[in-house]
């Protein structure tokens, strides 16, 4: 007679999927109002600056506008540059704002520029410094050919001005205003005479085999007046310009007209490049301080777009994990009401399917020690992945706060590393583990140290390459000391204690284990892995799109509130699919269920693999060998990141 079990029914609680997608639906639509008006959130620790003319300054009121430089960057090169690295004007009183933890590993370096303007004072062709070019001079010709370089992989400038970034706006082919927040050096037309990159919207250059040298902007500064709120000051609430090319004839009288900066591919000349600018300022009555991001985020390319995608996503997504809930309530609860018919002895039948696997289920797997590991990583990536994109979506990480996002997820994966020491020494400790020092040091050592020494190894090629995102050797430094010094002890915390204690079963498990029957292909684990990853997949592949897009891309992303709808649809989606072929395993009476749960929703990971790597050969233009390495290389630590958080 074999031991049977009563189950509970109650059908309220096979109901709660029901309420609990309508709450999300709620969670969606909230979310979704909170990221369309995210650039109207006032940012807490970013107070306004007031500017006024120079006969009303004060010391709270500004009368210089500065305008600051960052990192020059590429969509065909991974490689960023630092501004001074370019021949370009320098300040003579360079200053370096203080920098975070997170614009250091992104490589931004910001730096003060010769371009000052008086506010509310309008200029023409100011000239702001001379640069000389000579064939005979070795120094002079190894920058030209950097410039050149530049050009050619059409690096792009990044100013900034009130903490704004300068954006640069151009009409495209179909008739829309594209607006960017960078503009290029320049650009050239090859042997062919075919124009790449900004040459196609200027038709007066058409010379083959030229470089064209953008050594003129005219820049557009906009501000916001309300004498009943600021005192009479003035905002900053835009920034624009318009790049030019114009080959100065004289340094006595600048006029900035005429044909363009033209720079042969070869020359034997000596010659004279002018940069120059041209700044106006003008009254909007219609935009405040507190919305001034608007005009960037409204005037992203593909915005429209963003947002239509994102809604197909999101019902989408629902229908899965709709379908996916539906069929293990109606499976299970079936189940469950002719197990409990049975009232009496007579009325019992042979157990089948997955009641037979109640001394077993609970089975130790094999490589324990590894599985425990993965659980605890996973939990910390976990809460450090929900945390950052909560504060994101409140607007705490905005654009305008330059490298929050990646202190915060730095910091706070230093300071949970107490929850991944407890998580994966009592899962050892129940999985009858009993090395739980070892444990603790694969813990806090094996998945940060395989990215350690991922980073580690594309540092050492920016370090070759002269790249601006090459981390010093006093932040690496650093960097160890959190991990020895703050995330080492406090995942020996949790290790101390989780090792006291272990998960309770419900039923005990069989000291002989149970034989496992043929099973067919459709219960094989290769098979149930690779369809478990599909629908969590699904649910991201649109928004993964987009980050791919703001990383490679240099695009600008701020729907943080999707992505954080997206990322809890994303764990909803991993646990169901999860459960349901765990339950497909067991009504198989295969009880090996531990590592094909785990790798049924990590599977995920295999399938970013895939698609970064069609992302690369189709959507990106990056040449160059140094370039693809650092690509695939960011690129396995993002894969390590996703496959520990989805195999929980």
């Amino acid at each position: 007679m074999s031991t049977r079990f009563r189950m509970a029914t109650n059908p309220w609680r096979l109901r709660l999927a029901r309420p609990g997608l309508r709450w999300l639906l709620g969670l969606g639509l909230f979310l979704g109002l909170q990221a369309s008006r995210s650039a109207a959130f006032y940012l807490p620790g970013l107070a306004p600056v007031n500017f006024c003319e120079a006969s009303r300054e004060t010391a709270t009121c500004k009368s210089t506008v500065a305008l600051f430089v960052n990192r020059l960057d590429s969509v065909e090169s991974v490689l960023p540059y630092e501004y001074n690295t370019f021949d370009f004007c320098k300040d003579s009183e360079k200053r370096n704002p203080s920098e975070n933890l997170g614009q250091v590993l992104f490589g931004e370096r910001i730096s003060s520029s010769p371009y000052k303007f008086p506010f509310n004072r309008t200029g023409t062709c100011i000239k702001v410094c001379v640069k000389s070019y000579d064939t005979a001079n070795d120094d002079q010709e190894k920058k030209l050919a950097f410039l050149r370089k530049g050009i050619r992989l059409n690096y792009q400038h990044h100013w900034i001005i009130d903490n704004m970034p300068v954006i640069w706006c151009r009409n495209t082919g179909d008739g829309t205003k594209c607006c960017t927040p960078g503009f290029p050096i320049g650009c050239f037309i090859t042997k062919s005479g075919e124009s790449k990159h900004a040459c196609l919207i200027h038709p007066e250059f058409n010379k083959s085999n030229i470089y064209f040298l953008f050594n003129h902007v005219d820049i557009t500064i906009a501000y916001h007046e309300d004498s009943g709120r600021n005192g009479g000051f003035a905002r900053l609430v835009s920034a624009r310009l318009e790049p030019q090319s114009y080959k100065h004839s004289g340094e006595g009288r600048l006029a900035c007209n005429g044909p363009p900066m033209e720079i042969p591919e070869e020359h034997t000349e000596k010659f004279n490049v002018t940069y120059t600018y041209s700044v106006q300022f003008e009254e909007n009555k219609s935009i405040k301080w507190a919305s001034r991001w608007d005009y960037i985020l409204d005037s992203m390319p593909h915005t429209n777009i963003q947002w239509l995608s994102i809604m197909n996503s999101f019902v989408i997504i629902l229908f899965l994990s709709g379908m996916v809930a539906i069929i293990i309530l109606r499976t299970l609860h079936r189940d469950i009401i002719r197990y409990n018919e049975m009232s009496s002895s007579e009325d019992a039948q042979e157990d089948f399917g997955w009641k037979l696997l109640h001394g077993d289920v609970f089975r130790p797997p094999r490589s324990r020690m590894l599985l425990s590991v993965f659980l605890g990583q996973g939990t910390q990536v976990l809460i450090m992945t929900f945390i950052t994109l909560l504060l994101a979506c409140l607007g705490f990480l905005s654009p305008s706060n330059r490298g929050a996002l990646m202190t915060c997820a730095v910091v706070l994966w230093v300071l949970l590393g107490t929850p991944a020491g407890y998580v994966s020494a009592r899962m050892y400790k129940t999985l009858k583990g009993v090395k739980w020092k070892t444990n603790f040091l694969l813990t806090a050592l094996l998945c940060p140290g395989v990215v350690f020494a991922d980073l580690f190894f594309m540092n050492v090629i920016l370090w070759v390459e002269g790249s601006s995102a090459a981390i010093s050797f006093g932040t690496l430094i650093g960097i160890l000391a959190m991990w020895c010094g703050i995330s080492v002890p406090l995942t020996f915390v949790g290790a101390y204690f989780g090792a006291k204690k272990k998960f309770r079963f419900p039923v005990c498990t069989n000291q002989i284990p149970r034989h496992i029957p043929q099973q067919s292909f459709f219960t094989k684990p290769l098979f149930g892995i690779m369809i478990g990853g599909i629908l969590p997949f699904g649910c991201v592949f649109i928004q993964l799109f987009l980050i791919l897009n703001s990383i490679w891309s240099h695009q600008m992303y701020f729907m943080f509130g999707f992505l954080f709808l997206v990322f809890i649809i994303l764990l909803i989606t991993c646990s169901e699919a999860a459960v349901l072929l765990c339950y497909f395993y067991l009504c198989a009476e295969d009880y090996h269920w531990w590592w094909r749960a785990f790798f049924t929703s990590s599977f995920t990971a295999v399938y970013l693999l895939i698609y970064t790597v069609h992302y690369f050969f189709t959507k990106l233009q990056i040449t160059g060998t140094a370039s693809a390495i650092l690509y695939f290389g960011y690129t396995m630590v993002m894969v390590l990141i996703f496959f520990l958080f989805t195999a929980l």
